[in-house]
């Protein structure tokens, strides 16, 4: 029996038209000549507004958005308090440079300073994005140390500036073609129960071991700065750590004055049901970066480390132009309200019912290899008949989806990827479920592989 190939009718009743839609070709094409092709999108989405976890695009179909930006629009589509926060702070000016003070530059500061999870007190230094936010906690561990060395880990995703590069190694396009980075970085594994590297039950004991061994050989553990990690690794797959493992790095730090720092830029701001997801262990890093969902939308990061290291920084250490600007400084305060004010408890709450539905839909579907994640950072890794990663299925279900009107994107080899706003509703949850059966079903169709 031959199976067919072509793309199955749309089953969403939302959407209105074969997708792209004319407004929304258009729209690509003018793109195609003025904008660089080094974006990685992966189907022609359209944006023309959004309103909590709904979006529609310019041709007036509506979407569920499970991507929210890559993790970004934490508190939904134009949060009517974040939008009030912001349109408040733009009446009253739109830029003064980090060399002045402003309120809300300060309150931003002194709240990141209260929810921090240093267990002393913090200090925080304010920018753009998750790159420059790991660029700073570089250079202050270089600084107050005195070394120059880190460890990294195979999956990580640091950003996309030199320095930060230097620790990225999700995917090797990202360094493809810019080599040398920063030197001075030894990548270790992420232990991963899924797909062990190491012989043994406890994979999080095993890397520990293998850093252990890395210090009596070859990298001196008295010329390493700091060890730089993920709670949870993102673009990496959505991995989850063994217990013990966060505690183990932090005790092989203290050991050696080795300095731990949280890249919480996709795994903080109450992404994972905790406000940042190395509190679901109770381990305090030194240093930690923010981004992401902590502007609702707005460019913002922080570097946040404690505050006996950030005091050590003399003036003119570091700096930037736009860090501390009151607008997006107002949407991080806006957006740290409305996360600690009932969100990030919705986000443990909805995201243990996401979870559940996809363990249901796993026993339906063997393509499924493994659910993981916690709060609403989950990722379905989804695997071959042999069980390596599934990676033209992966590809598959994330465009299905876009056809039946749910924005997905996906992370590591196969893994696809569950990011919606943090006020996402049970209700919309079920609704996504039901698109993403839809789609996994497509996409076995078009891989061949039957319904």
């Amino acid at each position: 029996m031959t199976m067919t190939r072509t793309p199955p009718p749309m089953s969403n009743p939302h959407l209105q038209t074969e997708l792209p839609g004319p407004n929304a070709r258009a729209l690509i094409a003018r793109d195609a000549e003025v904008i660089s092709p080094s974006y990685p999108r992966d189907y022609p989405f359209v944006m023309s507004h959004g309103r909590g976890t709904e979006v529609w695009d310019v041709d007036g179909n509506r979407f569920l958005d499970f991507a929210a930006g890559i993790a970004v629009c934490s508190t939904g589509h134009a949060h009517p308090q974040v939008v009030a926060a912001v349109t408040d702070a733009a009446s009253k000016f739109l830029h003064i440079s980090s060399d002045y003070w402003h309120e809300q530059m300060v309150g931003l500061g002194e709240r990141l300073a209260r929810i921090a999870p240093m267990g002393e007190p913090a200090m925080s230094f304010l920018c753009q994005s998750g790159t420059e936010a790991v660029e700073a906690a570089i250079k202050l561990a270089r600084y107050v140390t005195g070394r120059s060395r880190f460890i990294g880990f195979l999956g990580g995703f640091h950003g996309r500036t030199m320095g930060s590069l230097s620790f990225t190694s999700s995917k090797y396009t990202q360094q493809k073609g810019f080599n040398a980075t920063m030197p001075g970085v030894t990548h270790v594994p992420y232990p991963n129960r899924y797909r062990p590297l190491f012989a043994g039950n406890d994979q999080g004991a095993a890397v520990l071991d293998y850093i252990r061994m890395l210090f009596e050989r070859s990298v001196p553990p008295s010329d390493v700065a700091a060890i730089l990690v993920e709670p949870i690794q993102g673009e990496g797959g959505y991995v989850v750590p063994p217990d013990g493992f966060l505690a183990g790095l932090r005790a092989l730090c203290d050991q050696h004055g080795i300095l731990l720092i949280f890249d919480e830029v996709q795994s903080g701001i109450g992404r994972t049901g905790r406000m940042f997801a190395s509190q679901h262990w109770g381990v305090s890093p030194d240093i930690m970066t923010l981004a992401k969902g902590m502007g609702s939308g707005l460019p913002i990061g922080a570097m946040v480390a404690k505050k006996r290291l950030m005091s050590q920084w003399k003036r003119g250490a570091h700096g930037n132009t736009y860090g501390g600007n009151p607008i997006t400084c107002a949407a991080a305060n806006a957006t740290i309200d409305l996360v600690e004010g009932g969100m990030v408890g919705n986000a443990a709450t909805v995201g243990a019912h996401f979870t559940s539905a996809l363990h249901d839909l796993a026993r339906d579907f063997p393509c499924i290899g493994d659910v993981r994640g916690k709060g609403l950072m989950i990722g379905m890794e989804l695997i071959e008949t042999d069980g390596s990663p599934a990676r033209a299925l992966c590809d598959a279900v994330i465009t299905r989806a876009f056809h039946n009107g749910l924005l997905l994107l996906s992370c590591g080899t196969s893994t696809v990827r569950f990011m919606p706003p943090l006020d996402v509703k049970r209700e919309e949850v079920d609704e996504a479920m039901a698109l993403l059966r839809t789609s996994l079903q497509e996409a076995m169709v078009l891989s061949g592989r039957g319904a």
